[in-house]
């Protein structure tokens, strides 16, 4: 490749032909601010804060978007540069509403830590007219307040080209641009599928998911109440990054004892119905193959993608799995079989899940979601909230133990706690289907064609004579483009995993926020997946169908995977939705 040989700051840099100004700096260890720049996603150059002094050049120039040339000379802290970052930010905070104290993103703001940087202060702004405070609640897992928006356009970036939605954008001229959806609907009104990826990338509180901490803590403290907890794959992957662990850490057991300490009455791990849905999901795969059901088949775990394809193409719902995703699962298995054992009314069981993805507050209010005539999970928050949770109740997460999930819905394998990777519920599905299959043991569990995370993978086993092909897709546009396929009629795939996120759970809309200038450059999904394979590969057990817990909820309760009493308990329908946009 070749290479451009540059100064900054004096500094001799060497970076590959057709970089920016930005990632040479970067490559130099030179930190350039930025506000509305992402990689690959909103590469707009509209913010200026990214303003650096070029020789020769008559103007200021934007280093996310200015190419490198050989002998240039770039100055990022000159006087002129600084002032001109400083004059940009007073201007953003004379339309910006700077209650700091009471957003939820004081202390873990770009806007707020840009400003503590340059010394803008509250003495330093310019008054003047103000966008007022217009809160749309109307979506059941956020709210947005355009009065904390600075216009950066990430959001709109990431709802139209990674998820190909496109339900916001900027809505009228000059000052009173806005973002919002068409004519004036509220998001709730809107085909928006509950992702959370624009609250992702959001540098500002304009966007935040719906808080339900207050309600946990309620139930918690209600006596008449038990209440219980499950804990997502990815989210000991992230939680940590909330205390200052570097992301790619594993806090379960912390985690776990958080949880306790928090005053739950039972700790368990939505691992152990992820190895639950793999024994349903993998033994509805077998017996469409062999009893010419329709394929592919397609998995259903994600809420964010069953209500993308609800609205966008309901014509192939028969393709999804009718598996509850393991949140759903989790809460009915608690009210049903676990009430049975412990001998507890449904109704004064509380199920609290902790998930990386804000969709999970749209999946509890699903219709048929009620296993047990109450709905089957109570209350979802997500990573954010239980980190929030936790600094409340005054429990020193950093100093706590490592501690347990308890039995029996506590216990899991491997495959369970690889669903939160793109791909990782096709390898803990295939490592059950291809031995009930074959009848015979894996030599080896790792099916690295479906690990990474890359948008779309695709890959063919030979299973008992038959070809297998499964595909892998994350992040709804290319879901898009595999489903596409499949209604032209060019796919033979026989099943297929999606998720909503890009690269999969560990970068759910639920996950802590990562500033814009750790996403430019580092891959944080491949830094949580990671966490995940680890753990697989330490526990005793990585085959669904070898967690014992599963094991005797089939003999004393369900009977086999797939029975009229699993059907009616852990399995859900799906409505033909309408678009809106």
């Amino acid at each position: 490749m070749d290479s451009i040989r540059l100064k900054i700051n004096g500094i001799e840099v060497e970076a590959p032909k057709g970089a920016t100004i930005l990632e040479a700096a970067h490559l130099a260890d030179i930190q350039i601010p930025t506000l509305c720049f992402l990689k690959e996603i909103n590469e707009i150059g509209a913010c200026r804060i990214c303003v650096v002094e070029v020789k020769g050049a008559k103007t200021l120039v934007a280093a996310c978007m200015h190419p490198v040339s050989n002998g240039m000379e770039v100055w990022t802290n000159t006087p002129k540069v600084l002032e001109s970052r400083r004059k940009t930010l007073q201007l953003l905070l004379s339309n910006h509403d700077r209650k700091c104290l009471s957003c939820v993103r004081s202390g873990n703001c770009e806007l707020q830590n840009l400003c503590r940087e340059l010394n803008v202060t509250d003495e330093t702004y310019y008054e003047g007219e103000r966008t007022p405070s217009e809160i749309d609640d109307s979506a059941a897992h956020m709210i947005r307040d355009n009065s904390k928006c600075i216009l950066c356009r990430r959001c709109t970036a990431v709802c139209d080209k990674v998820q190909g939605i496109g339900v916001i954008g900027a809505n009228e001229r000059g000052f009173s641009t806005y973002i919002g959806s068409p004519y004036g609907m509220g998001l709730g009104e809107t085909s928006c599928v509950s992702c959370g990826q624009c609250i992702a990338v959001c540098p500002t509180g304009a966007l935040q998911e719906k808080d339900y901490t207050d309600q946990v803590l309620a139930a918690i403290a209600d006596p008449e109440k038990y209440v219980v907890v499950q804990t997502a794959p990815s989210v000991r992957a992230a939680l940590g990054e909330e205390f200052g662990y570097p992301i790619g850490t594993d806090v379960e057991g912390k985690m776990a004892a958080a949880l306790r300490r928090m005053g739950f009455d039972k700790v368990f791990d939505t691992d152990f119905s992820a190895d639950l849905t793999i024994m349903e999901e993998a033994h509805e795969f077998l017996n469409r193959v062999q009893n010419g059901g329709v394929l592919p088949l397609i998995t259903s775990c994600s809420p964010g993608w069953v209500k993308y394809c609800e609205h966008y193409f309901p014509d192939l719902l028969d393709h999804l799995s009718s598996c509850k995703s393991p949140q759903q699962m989790f809460g009915a298995v608690t009210k049903t079989y676990f009430a049975e054992k412990m001998g507890l009314d449904p109704e004064k069981i509380v199920c609290v899940s902790v998930m990386p993805c804000t969709a999970k507050k749209f999946e509890i209010g699903r219709p048929d979601q009620s296993a047990a005539g109450v709905p089957d999970v109570d209350i979802a928050i997500t990573t954010r909230e239980l980190a929030r949770l936790i600094k409340r109740c005054g429990i020193n997460f950093v100093n706590l133990p490592e501690e347990t999930f308890d039995d029996p819905l506590g216990e899991s394998t491997g495959a369970g706690v690889i669903f939160g990777a793109t791909g990782g519920v096709m390898e803990a599905a295939l490592r059950t289907a291809v031995e009930t299959l074959t009848g015979e043991t894996l030599g080896s569990l790792d099916f690295e064609e479906v690990r990474g995370t890359e948008g779309i993978k695709e890959a063919s086993y030979l299973v008992n004579g038959l070809e297998v092909k499964v595909a892998v897709a994350s992040g709804l546009a290319n879901a898009r483009e595999i489903l596409e396929k499949i209604r032209r009629g060019e796919a033979d795939y026989h099943f297929i995993e999606i998720m909503a996120c890009p690269g999969g759970c560990v970068n759910g809309g639920g996950q802590p926020q990562v500033p814009a200038e750790v996403r430019n450059f580092q891959d944080i999904r491949a830094l949580r997946a990671k966490v995940l394979y680890q753990n697989d590969t330490q526990k005793a057990l990585r085959k669904s169908h070898e967690n014992p817990s599963i094991q005797k909820l089939y003999a004393e309760y369900l009977g086999e995977p797939g029975s009229h009493k699993a059907h009616k308990i852990l399995h859900t329908s799906y409505i033909k939705r309408v678009v809106n946009e």
